[in-house]
């Protein structure tokens, strides 16, 4: 363990300070939320255009569009799931990392405002999040984007919801995916791997977190090892789009993210593995004022950028 860079422990101590005791002090979902949406976001990165809508799914989804400046290609179109342990977070919690991935890349980024729960439960997360794919590759043309370079991405649980949708157009079908961006993805809900026991406490998301956040989302705590919930159970990782997987050293999913993405390369799927060093989960909130913050955002742009952007212009 590299230990915390002091700037970086005051950036943990203001954000844990700042959300509320989720699951402990606060467990009422609804009231979690409001305090989370009173907390200031940094300023917004300019961008030429940026579009709310609403499209159908098993209920009416509503997602943010981001389009990057004007390419010399149509750019790829990135879906973005949002984190929040599938009961908290939304677009706007999000809205800083989706207009970086847009800028950055370049791509059209389309964030998701997937039901949470536990008021809508596991499927309905995992519904959207195929909703919201096939809606991308259908409009792509209409977006300025291309719909052959479609990528899935998503933090924590928006990465499991990600990983989740991969393995199922490669069973069931649907738009082909050109490449998956996994950042401190959490994709074993029965894990007990080391980085559990080890960062349980004290880096901003704990074990008691994560727990409350099952307990929302399962309403059968027996299907926890489903590849639709923990995409590490899969018993097959072949066939899957090439992956960036990020971690984050002090983090209790890092360990299981980092046993996802050595299975997808056994599995023969070229997969960049990234831990950030001396950082802990949730650090793209405050990518700006982190040692290494901003280098990993700039990893994951550039390697997003070499898998799928036809005409580079970084």
């Amino acid at each position: 363990m590299t230990g915390l860079h002091p700037q970086t422990e005051a950036v943990l101590q203001l954000m844990t300070a700042a959300y509320p005791d989720i699951g402990t002090t606060i467990t009422d979902p609804a009231e979690a939320r409001r305090l989370l949406a009173r907390v200031k976001q940094p300023p917004a990165m300019p961008l030429p255009r940026v579009e709310d809508r609403t499209i159908s799914g098993r209920s009416a989804l509503p997602i943010r569009i981001y389009w990057p400046r004007t390419q010399s290609a149509p750019p790829p179109v990135i879906v973005y799931f949002h984190g929040g342990g599938f009961v908290l977070g939304s677009i706007d919690t999000h809205d800083g990392f989706c207009r970086t991935l847009a800028a950055g890349v370049p791509a059209i980024v389309i964030a998701v405002d997937y039901r949470l729960a536990p008021e809508h439960p596991y499927p309905a997360a995992v519904e959207d999040a195929q909703a919201a794919l096939d809606w991308a590759h259908a409009n792509a043309h209409e977006l300025g984007g291309d719909p052959q370079r479609l990528v899935l991405a998503g933090d924590s649980a928006g990465a499991n919801l990600a990983a989740v949708t991969c393995l199922r157009v490669r069973d069931h079908g649907g738009p082909a995916i050109a490449f998956q961006l996994l950042v401190y993805p959490w994709v074993d809900f029965l894990s007990d791997l080391p980085s559990r026991h080890e960062n349980a406490d004290g880096y901003y998301l704990t074990a008691a977190h994560l727990d409350w956040f099952q307990r929302q989302y399962l309403e059968n705590p027996s299907t926890a090892a489903h590849p639709d919930i923990s995409p590490l159970r899969a018993p097959d990782l072949r066939d899957l789009p090439p992956a960036m997987v990020l971690t984050a050293e002090y983090d209790p999913l890092r360990d299981e993210g980092e046993a996802y993405a050595a299975r997808l390369t056994e599995a023969g799927v070229p997969t960049h593995l990234y831990r950030a060093e001396g950082l802990f989960h949730s650090f793209f909130a405050m990518t700006e004022f982190l040692p290494g913050g901003r280098e990993a955002a700039e990893n994951i742009c550039a390697t997003i950028r070499s898998a799928v952007v036809a005409d580079p212009v970084h």
